[in-house]
């Protein structure tokens, strides 16, 4: 089961903000969309979506830390993440 949970996490595949952010937006699921809002009113941006086959993880940034939101919309402000630049 760990290793086809590292699969996953190599397979996994990155949208970067080159899209612009309502594309990004349209995207996400319901749920994802209210948590987003709620972490946007605390300066949280979206800057990109991953995708694997467990479903889409937001992950957005302030004053550079991290936040995901899985898709049932629950959100990590401590997630076991690198950003890269």
């Amino acid at each position: 089961m760990q290793a086809n949970e590292q699969r996953e996490a190599l397979l996994e595949r990155r949208e970067q903000v080159s899209e612009d952010t309502s594309t990004l937006w349209a995207r996400l699921s319901l749920a994802q969309k209210f948590a987003a809002s709620s972490l946007a009113q605390f300066g949280y941006d979206l800057v990109y979506i991953r995708h694997s086959q467990l479903g889409s993880l937001a992950i957005l940034v302030c004053n550079g830390n991290a936040a995901t939101i899985s898709i049932e919309g629950e959100i990590d402000t401590s997630p076991n993440i690198t950003i890269r630049s």
